[in-house]
């Protein structure tokens, strides 16, 4: 179906509140220019500061959801966010990878307990092996840490990044600078901004990793879609004094 814009895909949680998840990841697509769909992977019971429960959607179901898209539209960006568990996210990539040509995956790893994501003690050969099929992973500081253990992030994000390029979030520390750091396989890009007053968001991270796929979208090399995601998700947590922010248009 002809369009003057790029399609993107959200997979990701419905949130009622729609700060976070599918809703908020197309309210930045569209504001990026980008069209927007989503398929939902969880239903959950939240507003902008509870989260009460999830119930997760079937890997089938998923994968049902999209293709009844592919059969009218071709999907290459993507963006997958809270995802049930490592296997579930092992099956979804791997049907993305048989399904798509040559697809582009932005994974935000949501690792909160009350989110429910478990790696099932896969080890660190399974998550290499599902990371290499990821353009983009975008934890945050205790995701990254999580993901990857507590010793020398640093050199053992430089050393991910021959298999995976990573944009971590450095929301979470206590500087009154926040750096967001991208790491790929030949350079280390850095991204400061000055931390807002009340600029706390429901679903900041949603929103970044769903600017990052816009921008790709849109034909930007991946350093070039890491800065402009990143002046799109600070325009967006200083649109207002509240937990839930505002979209606007973005050039």
């Amino acid at each position: 179906m002809p369009t003057n814009r790029p399609y993107a895909l959200s997979i990701a949680g419905f949130d009622p509140s729609a700060g976070a998840g599918v809703s908020a990841d197309i309210k930045t697509f569209e504001s990026n220019g980008v069209y927007g769909f989503g398929v939902v992977s969880a239903l959950t019971w939240q507003n902008d500061c509870e989260f009460d429960k999830v119930e997760w959607v079937a890997i089938d179901k998923i994968i049902s959801q999209i293709e009844v898209l592919l059969r009218r539209f071709e999907i290459r960006f993507l963006k997958i966010g809270l995802i049930e568990s490592f296997d579930v996210l092992s099956k979804l990539v791997k049907y993305l990878h048989e399904r798509l040509d040559s697809p582009i995956i932005v994974f935000d790893p949501i690792l909160k307990a009350s989110a429910g994501f478990v790696f099932h003690n896969e080890g660190d050969n399974g998550l290499i092996e599902v990371l290499k099929k990821v353009h983009c992973i975008t934890p945050n500081l205790p995701e990254a840490h999580k993901l990857f253990g507590d010793e020398d992030l640093n050199t053992t994000l430089e050393e991910m990044s021959e298999f995976v390029n990573i944009y971590l979030k450095g929301g979470h520390s206590e500087d009154n600078n926040i750096l967001d750091l991208l790491y790929t396989s030949d350079h280390t890009y850095a991204f400061t901004n000055d931390r807002i007053p009340n600029g706390e968001k429901h679903g900041s991270g949603c929103v970044l990793s769903a600017a990052l796929t816009a921008q790709l979208a849109l034909g930007n090399d991946l350093p070039t879609a890491a800065e402009n995601a990143n002046s799109y998700t600070w325009q967006f947590l200083a649109s207002t004094d509240t937990l839930l922010g505002y979209h606007k248009s973005f050039n």
